[in-house]
């Protein structure tokens, strides 16, 4: 009885630590232009109909500065709007800042996200096709979409990736079952 309950716990152990993952890398490249400005970068999960199945992140200015023909203090939010697939399919809807997903721009380089199949983003995902949507928009610059196909969970490890071409720079994404 007792070397049941021991494997039984184990089993319970393992279980916990053998989540699925979702590992994205998504590089925001430098630029060398005279007016630049961070972009503002959204990266979903897209179900086959290209509705949003999840969002993973959305970085923007959280806080803006003053605009120069009324003195008003800016909301960065208002700029989310070029991000134009996203907005579309999710944005709009959506009350901002989305916790746990909302954050700043980021500066040139890459930048990592990690997600397993029990955090909020990806626990409610039904096995299926999916596809990994990075999209970048810049004042004074461009907007560009990248979109990576896969299967949800994973049954072995997977590893994808896609190349921007002004807005953004390589993506990657790597699942592990």
């Amino acid at each position: 009885m007792r070397q049941k309950l021991i494997a039984a716990l184990a089993a319970l152990g393992a279980g916990g630590a053998n989540a699925a993952a979702l590992n994205v890398g998504v590089e925001i490249p430098k630029l060398d232009v005279a007016e630049y400005h961070r972009p503002y970068v959204a990266v979903w999960v897209e179900k086959p109909d290209n509705s949003v199945a999840t969002n993973l992140a959305v970085w923007y200015q959280q806080k803006g500065g003053k605009d120069a023909a009324t003195g008003k203090q800016e909301q960065g939010t208002k700029w989310l709007a070029d991000l134009r697939q996203w907005w579309r399919r999710s944005g709009r809807s959506s009350d901002l800042p989305i916790d746990g997903v909302s954050g700043a721009t980021r500066p040139a380089g890459v930048h990592k996200l990690s997600f397993d199949d029990k955090q909020p983003q990806l626990a409610a995902l039904k096995p299926g096709k999916y596809a990994l949507v990075v999209e970048a928009a810049r004042e004074v610059g461009g907007r560009e979409l990248v979109r990576i196909p896969f299967d949800w969970p994973p049954a072995q490890p997977q590893h994808a990736d896609a190349k921007g071409e002004t807005e953004i720079g390589q993506v990657s994404v790597d699942l592990a079952p």
